[in-house]
């Protein structure tokens, strides 16, 4: 597969790089383990200063970099430049909170002393989506700089210069060479950079089967790994809900970044007594969405990422409409060039159809009727995926039912999924396993040593239900 930008818009390829021979994946690989043998030893203070210049970078250049973003994904470009802003939000988070979050932990052992000491893995490869790229690889980088780690950005085929373009921001804002690194590698290379000694960790944000094929050579290695995978996220909405503000979020939650976000809401739940008037609402909002060229800024809805996202989406609906599923709007490519789909809208689906289950990753909303708060519950449980869901009730009584109830990393109450640098990001089921952002992803590449130190006096026996190892 050639890396190259290929302009989603037009279908022009607009820039093409070569790929890494072997001797210089190899001469990068060492780079990574020199520097991280330096670099581990810097004190928090000096990270931070190179961290808060990395912020500072992303913001005064957030327009650049969200045109090359635009030009490579398809996002709107207001979009991009805020993607870019919301990067420095990550970077400045860790600057306030590396030192504290990762400070020895003290543990009371009698009279001995004890703590839990937190030190840097090693080189981590990061293999990283198209779909968010900035902000899907700084949410990585920015914590594992901090905790004294180096990066290795093996970024999506089409977002070349994206990946080149954060590698100079932490250059340009002081890191070591070698601190972080493109690598402009095939993906048939990945499994040998993970094989290799010198890395000693993964992270992956992508889909279920780059999941599965990381997860798995990660293990065969016997690696830490980090999966943030696909979800078919839902939205509840029940008759309590503010109705009005329920129908604007849904639209957006359901078509940003073009549809293209593991997080944007996918199947929306709504309650009988509500559904038609719900339906309806819905469906006008999403005729008023503006598709068109993504650097315009009245545009609502850019072109989808390739042309094999825009065919395996509509080939979802074609046979979820073949199932039985009605179709309300949209549900065929536009003609005209590029990778455009329109906000398109389909009701309900049988179980046996992709629009009930799957993860349809564009501008592709499933409405479904729900009887009753545990029918709403079972409809979202209804998916092998488990990532983020958005429950709409203003009745506290229901929002805990939800809450404990439905399978997923993370539940918003009354407001749209988002990521945000203070809350742990990530989810259950086929939606992977670890977190990011917060506390959670700073310590996810960390070894939590255990130290004990005697005081050289007898101290009192274990509790009887302890045993040896």
């Amino acid at each position: 597969m050639a890396i190259a930008t290929i302009d989603p818009t037009t279908g022009k390829t607009l820039r093409t790089f070569a790929t890494h021979t072997a001797e210089e994946l190899e001469a990068k690989l060492q780079l990574a383990t020199d520097t991280f043998a330096t670099y581990r030893q810097t004190q928090f203070a000096e990270r931070a200063t190179w961290m808060r210049r990395a912020a500072e970078l992303l913001e005064a250049e957030s327009s650049r970099y969200g045109r090359i973003m635009t030009e490579e994904m398809g996002k709107p470009l207001e979009a991009a430049k805020a993607e870019a802003r919301k990067c420095a939000t990550a970077c400045r988070y860790y600057v306030s909170k590396a030192e504290g979050l990762l400070r020895d932990q003290p543990i009371e052992v009698g009279g001995d002393r004890a703590f839990v000491r937190y030190q840097p893995l090693g080189p981590v490869l990061a293999i990283m989506p198209w779909n968010f790229p900035f902000w899907q690889v700084v949410r990585f980088a920015a914590p594992a700089l901090m905790a004294g780690n180096v990066g290795l950005l093996k970024h999506a085929h089409n977002v070349p210069q994206c990946a080149l373009a954060l590698e100079e921001v932490f250059l340009q804002a002081g890191f070591p060479k070698g601190a972080f690194q493109a690598l402009m590698i095939e993906t048939s290379e990945v499994n040998r950079v993970i094989d290799d000694p010198r890395v000693k960790a993964v992270t992956l944000t992508g889909s279920e089967g780059a999941g599965r094929a990381v997860g798995a050579a990660a293990g065969r290695a016997i690696k830490k790994v980090v999966l943030e995978l696909g979800g078919s996220d839902p939205f509840v909405v029940m008759p309590s809900a503010d109705l009005d503000r329920a129908v604007e979020t849904a639209v957006t939650a359901r078509l940003i970044n073009n549809g293209q976000s593991c997080i944007a809401a996918k199947r929306f739940i709504v309650a009988e007594s509500i559904a038609a008037d719900f339906e309806r609402r819905f469906v006008e909002r999403m005729k008023r969405v503006t598709v068109g060229d993504p650097m315009d800024p009245k545009t609502d809805l850019g072109p989808l990422a390739t042309e094999g996202i825009l065919k395996g989406l509509h080939a979802q609906v074609e046979e979820s409409v073949k199932a039985g599923t009605r179709l309300l709007l949209g549900g065929k490519p536009l003609e005209r060039p590029g990778n455009f789909y329109p906000a398109t809208v389909l009701a309900d689906p049988p179980p046996k159809a992709p629009a009930f289950h799957d993860e349809l990753f564009g501008p592709v909303a499933t409405l479904l009727r729900a009887r009753d708060v545990d029918h709403a519950i079972e409809l979202a449980n209804a998916t092998p995926f488990g990532l983020g869901a958005s429950v709409w009730t203003r009745d506290e009584a229901e929002q805990r039912r939800f809450i404990d109830g439905i399978d997923s990393g993370m539940v918003f109450v009354n407001e749209m999924v988002a990521s945000d640098p203070r809350l742990p990001f990530g989810g259950v089921k086929h939606s992977g396993h670890g977190r990011e952002l917060a506390d959670l992803g700073l310590r996810e590449f960390v070894n939590a040593k255990t130290v004990r130190i005697s005081s050289g006096t007898p101290q009192p026996p274990a509790p009887k239900h302890a045993v040896s190892e």
